[in-house]
């Protein structure tokens, strides 16, 4: 990584490539008022929400996935008013989709159908798409398939070291054992959250210095830099040789869904667009606070981003905090 603070040089079209296998169909059922329901439908998923954060903070998105049958077809068309450029791979399999009730003020998942795994010339197909674009953008995001075991695990070790190998720098939001192969590769940052991490080390990670040690294994095993959130307190940071706490601003009215693939699509565009890695991490913390605010679509203003962003503190890590 970069210096402490020092500015990256922002590439010409500052695209962020995000490797989204399996956008989803979603359903909300929401209650406006006393007496009135409404059902709304978007594009969702960690890949969408990641690119639509990224094309709110100023970069071009450019979303690589799968795409198939009737839902798919309804996919389609709210993708095609996503913000940035879609590259998609038509499948045999139907994508997901899910319907969400919030008419109480809690989320509760209905139903939920995944699509199937893909077929060997499917992933080919998306894998090379993925990679081609990969060589013209600045950063690539990797996410998680639904349902997790879809794809080989040795497509995410790939696909970090091709992209490195080209140039493109890679940030990766995944869970074992996809995040396991991607370390492989040797990703530049790798973001995830708490209960992920204690995944990945088979162990607890509740006291801070459980977690800065499990972080480390992370960075022993090939990332450059770490970033672990939790909720509402503190993230970790690791980054160069320095470790610091990022605390978001305090918000209790409000839903967690796509807040850490808000902060991975704020913080890959940011890093394309030249930002210093600490106003990057901070933007991230601010997108992921007004994705909380906005019931979780991955979607805001740059200005409130940036308004957020600036209540985010940034302070060196200590083991009582």
């Amino acid at each position: 990584m970069d210096q402490p603070g020092a500015a990256r040089r922002a590439s010409p079209a500052a695209r962020v490539v995000i490797f989204a296998p399996h956008p989803l169909l979603t359903v909300t059922l929401e209650r406006e008022g006393s007496q009135r329901e409404q059902v709304h439908f978007h594009a969702g998923g960690q890949g969408v929400w990641a690119a639509r954060m990224a094309a709110c903070l100023g970069a071009e998105p450019v979303l690589c996935g799968f795409i198939g049958g009737e839902s798919g077809d309804l996919l389609s068309a709210l993708l095609a008013v996503t913000p940035g450029e879609r590259h998609m791979v038509r499948t045999a399999s139907a994508s997901g989709c899910y319907v969400t009730d919030r008419r109480s003020g809690e989320r509760r998942v209905l139903t939920c159908t995944l699509a199937d795994p893909p077929t060997r010339h499917e992933l080919d197909a998306l894998f090379s798409l993925t990679c081609s674009q990969a060589v013209a953008g600045g950063w690539l995001v990797i996410t998680n398939p639904m349902p997790p075991e879809a794809l080989a695990l040795e497509t995410y070790r790939d696909l970090v070291a091709d992209s490195r190998a080209v140039g493109c720098r890679t940030l990766v939001d995944l869970s074992s054992p996809r995040l396991d192969s991607a370390l492989r590769g040797e990703p530049d940052v790798v973001k995830l959250n708490d209960w992920e991490l204690a995944q990945f080390v088979c162990g607890p990670v509740s006291e801070p210095s459980q977690l800065r040690a499990a972080a480390q294994q992370l960075r022993d095993r090939g990332a450059r830099s770490v970033i672990v959130t939790r909720g509402e307190q503190p993230a970790l940071v690791l980054e160069d040789e320095r470790a610091w706490w990022v605390t978001p601003p305090r918000l209790t009215r409000g839903f967690r869904e796509g807040c850490g693939d808000a902060m991975a699509g704020a913080l890959a565009a940011s890093l394309a667009q030249g930002e210093s890695f600490e106003r990057s991490v901070a933007l991230g913390a601010g997108a992921g606070a007004a994705n909380f605010l906005r019931h979780g679509l991955g979607s805001a203003s740059k200005e409130v981003v940036e308004q957020l962003a600036g209540s985010v503190r940034l302070e060196p890590f200590t083991a009582g905090q």
